[in-house]
């Protein structure tokens, strides 16, 4: 597993997921610095950009995916759900690998889930 390789929409909303994930961590980081007694607030202002920006990106290609893969409502409600709530976009990649939803990742996915 490449996660490196953005070649494909699936690939893409895996790697921005854990990328969104992680810029939650540095945004929420940031907000516990802003909140000390001597403020720092330079890391609310760039991870807030930095995360801004990958939620939006992640956001685009939920919703590339949910066309290329004709995710039923549900799936996309979810997929657009997990880039708001801190660190659900692991979940959501886990599960929308698990239950087929995400393509050749999915299909990766199956030979393993039969050998156990």
């Amino acid at each position: 597993m490449d996660i490196f390789d953005l070649s494909t929409v699936a690939k893409r909303v895996r790697f921005l997921g854990i990328l969104e994930a992680i810029t939650w961590v540095f945004l929420l980081t940031g907000s516990v610095l802003k909140r000390l007694p001597e403020p720092i607030t330079w890391p609310v202002m760039v991870f807030g950009m930095l995360h801004g920006l990958v939620f939006v990106l992640y956001a685009i290609n939920c919703l590339l995916a949910s066309r290329e893969f004709e995710w039923p409502g549900k799936t996309t409600g979810l997929a657009l759900l997990s880039a708001v709530v801190p660190f659900s976009s692991l979940f959501f990649e886990r599960w929308a690998i698990r239950t087929g939803q995400l393509g050749e990742l999915s299909e990766a996915a199956a030979p393993a889930a039969a050998r156990s």
